[in-house]
């Protein structure tokens, strides 16, 4: 049985329908950009992830550096951002002027180790940025008492985790202000490019729906240096679709990942993911360990499975970043896991026979 590694038949063909329905709706309306659309969304996903804001934004990389220009962060600050992580979490650092500070992740969990970062505060430290990786929450409770006793912020980039937890808490609901991505491969995943920024606090709200906007409230009247960065209304349409789904599709790929465990938990020299105590996980992705990646991904794909790695080169070692004159050995714990990792199929619609299928290439592995 050929596996691909992500397919969005299952998702998408129940809801033809109401997507075509909805896309017909925003055509007719005649209003595209900033419209009723976006602001339906804006509370429907408030209401689902736990917040008294959301603002959408065109994407996941806007909405981390649209929340550390909310709080002011910019040169002479320091960010702690995870060493292990999709670079962009970085890049929205660098975009603001501010300093990176990257602190190694738990082995096991692949997220930011809380016992870790107090070593890396200095003066300059204004903010802490925790990923959700690949779906499994952070240690939140840790995370925000340890930026209550520096008077840090907090901003949790939930771009792969929407729907996750720690202890009952939604993540994208703990930091003071919280990005989140639609990207299509997402488990809320939009038809483009889409993003989101949530938070409590109502003045960091009504600041990045200026920023978002041209820096504008009223047409043609700027009061700041902003960005054209807004939802677009039809995505907002869309994404209203799909969310009140989510939880089911949660659901679906957290059985997956249990039968996962069923058929590899004894398969010598592979780790499969460990999950936090408190913490939930909603597998956007399933990332196994293994010290012979790269030929277990070949037998793999010899086999007809479809597979990723998420992420074959750490932010320190990518070219972008050689200005920081980090090297091999700076993060042996990001690099180990980079050099280890490899996602294999996770999708709504996957069923038992698929995962089995998976398994016994795995197994044929020798």
């Amino acid at each position: 049985m050929n596996v691909p590694f992500l397919s969005f038949e299952a998702q998408h063909a129940p809801l033809s329908g109401a997507l075509t329905q909805a896309f017909t709706r925003v055509l007719d309306s005649q209003w595209y950009v900033l419209g009723e659309e976006v602001h339906q969304f804006e509370r429907e996903y408030s209401a689902f992830n736990g917040v008294a804001h959301t603002v959408g934004v065109a994407n996941g990389l806007d909405a981390l550096a649209l929340a550390l220009r909310a709080l002011e962060i910019g040169p002479g600050d320091e960010v702690i951002v995870p060493s292990n992580t999709y670079i962009a979490t970085w890049l929205a650092v660098t975009q603001v002027g501010a300093t990176i500070v990257p602190v190694e992740p738990d082995l096991a969990t692949s997220n930011l180790d809380p016992d870790r970062i107090a070593a890396a505060i200095t003066s300059r430290t204004r903010a802490i940025m925790p990923v959700h990786l690949y779906g499994q929450a952070c240690r939140m409770t840790e995370i925000m008492h340890l930026a209550a006793d520096y008077q840090l912020f907090v901003i949790e980039d939930n771009a792969q985790a929407q729907g996750a937890g720690f202890n009952g808490k939604p993540t994208g609901s703990y930091g003071h202000i919280n990005g989140t991505s639609f990207y299509p491969g997402k488990n809320l995943g939009a038809l483009g490019d889409a993003g989101a920024i949530t938070t409590d606090d109502e003045r960091l709200a009504q600041k990045v729906r200026v920023l978002r906007n041209y820096g504008s409230q009223q047409k043609y009247y700027n009061e700041t240096i902003g960005f054209n960065s807004r939802l677009d209304e039809l995505q907002a349409a869309l994404l209203r679709v799909k969310l009140p789904v989510l939880p089911e599709w949660t659901r679906q790929r957290q059985q997956i990942a249990a039968w996962y465990e069923q058929y590899l938990t004894d398969v010598s020299g592979l780790r499969l993911p460990s999950v936090a105590a408190g913490a939930t996980h909603v597998y956007h992705l399933y990332v196994v360990h293994t010290p012979d990646r790269a030929g277990l991904q070949q037998h793999l794909t010899r086999h007809g499975i479809g597979t990723l790695v998420h992420y074959p080169i750490p932010p320190h070692l990518q070219q972008a970043y050689q200005s920081l004159q980090l090297s091999v050995g700076n993060f042996p714990i990001a690099e180990e896991l980079a050099a280890t990792c490899l996602s294999l199929p996770m999708w709504p619609g996957m069923s038992e026979r698929h995962v089995a299928a998976v398994a016994t290439a795995i197994r044929s592995h020798q």
